[in-house]
């Protein structure tokens, strides 16, 4: 069973004085890539967060958003009284050197300034940590599901391709003979051609149009194409993360395509190599996607 690499999931859970939300999102990605955006209570956290991000979604784009909307008392603050009285005395004394008149606008500058008014930060309790952590997991969870059943249609694409790709392999069997005959005449049409008639060693001719075309033969490309499609659908079926293997298996698929179209000599069978190359183009589109 296969898993997408994208996928979503949402939790929400109500407090007595807020609701917290936690969403995630993942993208496809070759590595374990994680944002995360916390409210400054959670950011303690982030390290534990991570991990578990790690162990439940493997790899990915991850991202991460805590919210918290809070429904209660608000945050208390604390004013910075002596702060605030040494950029009054600062603006007084700057005020005075351009000779410009203090307002009541000054009081609203003040509570501006950096660090005179602070919110306070409330202490993260473990109660409140042990709930934020069990939603994180069931986020997790519900963006798992997603993943697995956006997996579920990338495997049946992925299995008809593969089989077309076997079915068009299959093809290539019935135009083999027809195809040495033609290699052998063209051969034979040149190298009378080229030589004077009666000129020939038939003998050392026809040992040499044997060596040619054993360089031409097919059969083994042929095997080892129909093995890797096999096990590529052997692969699709083990559970856990298989992307990377089989990124692997397409890459050696994709050689022995290459191989049978370099070594085919024949319209016809290149045009079938060419068939079985759009398909495994399709297919390693649909890899980039897959944990």
């Amino acid at each position: 069973m296969i898993k997408s690499m994208t996928g979503f999931g949402k939790c929400i859970f109500n407090l007595p004085d807020k609701s917290i939300s936690v969403e995630i999102k993942s993208l496809n990605s070759k590595q374990f890539d994680a944002s995360l955006r916390l409210p400054p209570i959670y950011r303690e956290k982030e390290a534990e967060l991570r991990i578990l991000l790690t162990s439940g979604l493997e790899r990915g784009k991850i991202e991460l958003n805590i919210n918290i909307d809070s429904s209660g008392e608000t945050a208390s603050y604390r004013f910075n009284r002596p702060l605030a009285k040494q950029y009054f005395e600062e603006m007084k004394a700057l005020a005075g050197e351009l000779q410009l008149e203090m307002n009541e606008d000054l009081i609203h500058t003040l509570v501006k300034m950096p660090d005179v008014l602070k919110a306070e930060q409330p202490e993260l309790s473990e109660d409140e940590w042990n709930k934020v952590r069990q939603i994180v997991l069931d986020a997790i969870g519900k963006l798992n599901e997603f993943r697995v059943q956006e997996g579920l249609a990338m495997e049946n694409d992925l299995v008809s391709r593969v089989e077309n790709i076997e079915n068009l392999l299959e093809n290539i069997s019935p135009l083999e003979k027809n195809r040495i005959l033609k290699i052998r005449e063209r051969l034979m049409k040149q190298f009378e051609d080229s030589v004077p008639s009666g000129a020939i060693d038939m003998n050392r001719f026809e040992q040499e149009i044997i060596y040619y075309l054993e360089k031409l033969d097919i059969t083994e490309e042929k095997v080892r194409l129909k093995k890797h499609c096999r096990y590529f659908l052997e692969t699709l079926k083990e559970n856990g993360a298989n992307g990377k293997k089989l990124t692997f298996i397409s890459q050696e698929m994709g050689r022995e395509i290459n191989t049978l179209g370099s070594k085919a000599n024949d319209a016809d069978i290149q045009k079938i190599v060419v068939l079985m190359k759009d398909e495994l183009e399709k297919i390693k589109e649909q890899l980039f996607n897959i944990l």
